[in-house]
């Protein structure tokens, strides 16, 4: 079941300049305690960001990106070095939920859209690594722009884009819209539709295909 926090949707205001290096901010981290040594290379292995977190906002282990990304989301902020408020905001709706639904196994997402670091889809969960103790917090962090490209890319390959049709669908993907597209790549308005014509062609086709 997935639950979602509106609240969250809003802006994150402008962040000014922060008065902990990120090489500190690495450092007071890693004092926690950690998780299982194969655990962590997988972890660390994910495009995404990936947090593991205690009840009470406690680090358990980050990957490179989600400690990159909470670094620059508490530049400015009087505690640099705890979990950002907009992904825990995320992780108190899952708290909230398991003691108003214990028997569901639940994920909270929501998205935040910051104006320096565009926008971030926030999922949390439960990660049980113990039955003896409390189960923890798993929160991954998804550059949405990036995973667009990811998407893109892969649908130039399975459905054999050209190389003009995948710098179109490229920037679709990005929410451009025709005239930006078109604008971008020097194009017409209607050599943009044609391409997109041609694109979804080709993907019904595809379709078709594995039927």
């Amino acid at each position: 079941m997935v639950a979602f926090a509106p609240e969250l949707n809003s802006k994150i205001a402008t962040f000014t300049k922060q008065d902990l290096s990120e090489k500190q901010f690495k450092t007071d981290q890693s004092h926690k305690a950690k998780p299982p040594a194969f655990l962590q290379a997988i972890i660390e292995g994910f495009v995404d960001g990936v947090l593991i977190l205690t009840e009470q906002g406690d680090w358990v282990h980050a990957n490179e990106y989600a400690r990159r990304i909470c670094h620059k989301l508490s530049i400015g902020t009087s505690q640099s070095n705890a979990v950002p408020q907009p992904i825990w905001d995320v992780c108190e709706s899952l708290i909230d939920s398991c003691e108003m639904f214990p028997e569901l196994k639940m994920i909270i997402e929501s998205e935040i859209d910051t104006e320096n670091l565009g926008a971030f889809r926030i999922r949390a969960r439960w990660l049980v690594l113990d039955e003896s103790v409390r189960p923890y917090l798993l929160v991954t962090i998804e550059d949405r722009r990036q995973a667009n490209q990811n998407i893109a890319i892969a649908d130039a390959q399975k459905y054999s884009l050209t190389r003009r049709e995948a710098e179109v669908w490229l920037l679709r993907r990005a929410n451009y819209s025709y005239k930006e597209i078109a604008e971008k790549l020097y194009i017409t308005h209607n050599t943009v539709k044609k391409h997109l014509k041609n694109i979804y062609a080709k993907q019904q086709g595809n379709l078709w295909t594995e039927e």
